[in-house]
C-alpha cells in the first residue's frame, strides 16, 4: 500500500472517529438535559405545618360543610382554613407517630393555635383522645379553577343582623368585607379584605387581631 493511501486512510478514520464523537456528546448531553427536566418538573414544593389538632363529631355528623357535602363523623375527612377542598393531607400524632391521610372537605378550626379539624374516625386512627400535636403534610390538591383569594374571619354570628353590624364596620375601614352563611353550624361569618397571597391576608389578620375579636386567615370559596 502507497504512503499516499495510507495517509488518506488513516484521516477519514480520524474525520469519522471526530464525527461520532462529536455525535455523542450532543446525544449525552441532551439526555441529560431531559433527565434534569424532568426532575424539575415532577419535583413537588412540600407543605408541612405543625401545630395542635382537634376533632369534632356531634352534632355536626348530618349537617352541611362548607365544600357542600353533608359531614360523615366515620369518614376520612377534616377541616382547614386554607387548603382547597379536595386536598388530601396525612396527620402524624407527634406523641405516638401514627399516621392516616385524610381529604379536605370542610373549613375550621377557629380556635386560636390549631391548624387542623379531624373527623371522629381520623381521630381514632392516630389514637387521639382529644387535642394533640400533629404534623401535617399535603400530599395532593385538586387542580384549581382561576387564582385563590383570601380573606380574614373576624366574627361568627348566629345572627344575621350582628353580622351586618361588623360587616359595615370593617368595610368602612379596610374597603373590603362580606357575610358568608355556614349552615353545618348556622352562622353568619364576617369576611374582611381580600387577598392574593396568604402571606398578605396573614399580615392583615395581625392587625386585625390586634383591633378586635381573634382573626383566622381563610381561603375564599367560590359559590
Amino acid at each position: 500500500m502507497s504512503a499516499d493511501l495510507l495517509a488518506g486512510g488513516l484521516a477519514v478514520k480520524r474525520t469519522v472517529s471526530h464525527k461520532l464523537k462529536t455525535c455523542f456528546a450532543w446525544a449525552l448531553a441532551i439526555t441529560l438535559g431531559l433527565a434534569s427536566c424532568t426532575r424539575k418538573d415532577g419535583a413537588r414544593e412540600r407543605h408541612v405545618e405543625v401545630g395542635v389538632a382537634s376533632w369534632y363529631g356531634h352534632p355536626y355528623d348530618g349537617r352541611l360543610t362548607a365544600s357542600g357535602e353533608i359531614y360523615d363523623m366515620e369518614k376520612m375527612t377534616a377541616a382547614h382554613r386554607t387548603l382547597p377542598f379536595g386536598a388530601v393531607v396525612r396527620i402524624q400524632n407527634q406523641v405516638n407517630q401514627k399516621t392516616t391521610e385524610v381529604r379536605i372537605n370542610d373549613r375550621g378550626p377557629f380556635v386560636a393555635g390549631r391548624i387542623v379539624d379531624l373527623s371522629h374516625a381520623a381521630a381514632q386512627a392516630i389514637d387521639m383522645p382529644g387535642v394533640v400535636n400533629v404534623q401535617l403534610e399535603v400530599m395532593s390538591t385538586p387542580p384549581t379553577r382561576g387564582a385563590e383569594m383570601f380573606a380574614v374571619q373576624v366574627g361568627a354570628f348566629p345572627q344575621r343582623t350582628e353580622a351586618d353590624r361588623l360587616r359595615e364596620q370593617m368595610e368602612g375601614k379596610y374597603g373590603t368585607a362580606s357575610l358568608i352563611f355556614r349552615p353545618g353550624d348556622q352562622t353568619w361569618r364576617v369576611l374582611v379584605g381580600l387577598q392574593a397571597t396568604v402571606e398578605g391576608a396573614n399580615a392583615l389578620a395581625q392587625q386585625l387581631d390586634q383591633e378586635s375579636s381573634p382573626a383566622f386567615v381563610v381561603l375564599v370559596d367560590s359559590e
